[in-house]
């Protein structure tokens, strides 16, 4: 495990920063644990000031070249980048897997193929681009869109390859320099993900990443008075945190805090597909800030869809990530399933009832069983605050008006799901959610032009489509007077 590369599922992995188009080493190192047995799966790199430092410079030095590229000529590196990481899927899921614990075969089929689509999403719609332009006041009028500078992208340990991806692909597509910090507990991805860059062509300092501890070089990172804009998905006591320097220096950010989605069933919905939906909110032990973990059932369907809802919940397997027959993978990290027993022991100890799961699996590490609480009250912790495992809880609403008000009734904002018959109760109960994305009989299905991000204390800003465009730029607006110049701009 020494040195500065590893083996990890029989891929070879940096352990170094990567900036300015260099593998940087140090010193300080930290232990990255594997979720599955938690064993070390590398000593890992932690950045502090000096690196922050180091990869803001580069990132400057890098971006004027970089944003007279234009669309068309980033979008090439984008593309091979994109293509790289399709020919890269089977690397990229077996490190990710280890790291993370998230199912192999998602990983395989879906999670890595997403950070393609990003990168071809982004430069498409970048190239495509069509800037406003207008008369008024006998003046002529353009609307231009200005590459903003370095970009700090932090992401969180759940699904880091995609969500990197996600976050840099809009920065980059803008013109931006990008400097990645990947999540402690699961970093070696983001590792790969600069190997493919690199290789993709990107010219030095385009694409940064650096490692280690949020509060070391993540906090240098987001005060750094060098950096335009930053993107955060994690919790919201971090995104108030990173708010504070980002205001002192008047920089743009963006941050996705996490959810407490409820998913509401209507009597004149398909309950069988209700409820098997319900109790594929364990997937990825739980670990999805979009989850619909508070399952709002009107009362007369209410022993009917427990009773489906059991029956599949029942079909879930806890075990090893790579076994496709395993549908519940381990929590991330010890620490993380001392989180995730503490909410529901404190429910229990608050008179909430337990009516399934509610303990560690007799499985030796890390998995939790799916848990199904039923609140005494409304304004119980575990009905309030996200505790982001396989945790749901249930209650039941007599009609539509009590069922928007529960479902509205937390500080979170971030998604919803309804299950309904009715087209009308479907547009009706859609748009009376507070929820940045309300599906509607389906979940997570996603498209990459439309706005995602959150409502109340789940976030701040857009991501997707020329939302996150727009926020990596500034907007300039040239007005020339008419006739003045001879010929029209």
């Amino acid at each position: 495990m020494s040195g500065d590369r590893v083996e990890v599922g029989g891929v070879t992995v940096s352990t170094e920063h990567f900036i300015g188009g260099q593998r940087v080493g140090g010193d300080r190192r930290f232990v990255d644990l594997s979720p599955i047995d938690e064993q070390p799966l590398a000593e890992i790199a932690r950045g502090g000031a000096p690196e922050a430092e180091l990869a803001v410079a580069a990132a400057r030095e890098a971006f004027p070249a970089w944003a007279a590229l234009g669309a068309a000529g980033r979008a090439e590196h984008l593309h091979r980048l994109a293509d790289l990481i399709d020919a890269n899927v089977e690397r990229l899921a077996a490190v990710e897997c280890l790291d993370m614990a998230m199912l192999l075969r998602s990983l395989k089929a879906r999670v890595i193929a997403r950070g393609a689509r990003n990168y071809r999403a982004y430069a498409d719609l970048s190239v495509a681009y069509e800037e406003r332009s207008w008369s008024s006041n006998g003046t002529a009028n353009r609307l231009l869109r200005m590459p903003s500078g370095p970009a700090v992208v932090i992401t969180p340990w759940n699904a880091p390859f995609m969500l990197s991806t996600w976050k840099t692909a809009p920065a980059l597509a803008a013109g931006c320099t990008a400097i990645l910090k990947p999540a402690e507990w699961s970093p070696l991805s983001c590792s790969l993900l600069a190997d493919l860059a690199d290789e993709a062509g990107f010219p030095q300092g385009v694409f940064n990443v650096v490692q280690g501890i949020g509060e070391e070089v993540g906090a240098a990172l987001v005060s750094h008075p060098g950096v335009r804009r930053i993107s955060f998905t994690g919790s919201p006591e971090t995104g108030r945190a990173i708010g504070e320097p980002a205001a002192r220096n008047l920089v743009p950010f963006t941050a996705e805090l996490g959810g407490k989605g409820p998913l509401l069933v209507f009597a004149d919905s398909d309950l069988e597909a209700a409820s098997r939906k319900a109790a594929g909110q364990y997937d990825d032990a739980g670990q999805v800030c979009l989850a619909g973990t508070r399952l709002l059932v009107e009362e007369t369907v209410a022993d009917r869809f427990l009773e489906l809802f059991h029956a599949f919940a029942d079909e879930h397997v806890l075990g090893d990530p790579r076994d496709d027959a395993t549908t519940v993978s381990p929590l991330i990290h010890r620490d993380h399933l001392a989180r995730v027993e503490g909410f529901v022991e404190r429910a229990r100890a608050n008179g909430d009832e337990i009516v399934r799961g509610g303990r560690r699996s007799e499985l030796a590490g890390l998995w939790y069983e799916p848990t199904l609480v039923v609140p005494h009250s409304n304004d119980s912790e575990i009905v309030q605050r996200e505790v982001f495992g396989p945790v749901l809880t249930f209650q039941t609403f007599r009609d539509e008006d009590e069922a928007v008000a529960l479902a509205n009734s937390t500080a979170y904002g971030l998604s919803a799901i309804v299950y309904t018959g009715s087209a009308e109760r479907a547009n009706r109960v859609g748009a009376a959610l507070r929820a940045g994305t309300v599906w509607v009989n389906t979940f997570l299905v996603r498209d990459l032009t439309a706005p995602f991000g959150g409502m109340g204390i789940s976030g701040i800003g857009r991501e997707g489509g020329d939302y996150a465009l727009d926020f990596y730029s500034d907007l300039k607006t040239l007005q020339i007077l008419e006739g003045s110049t001879g010929a029209a701009p």
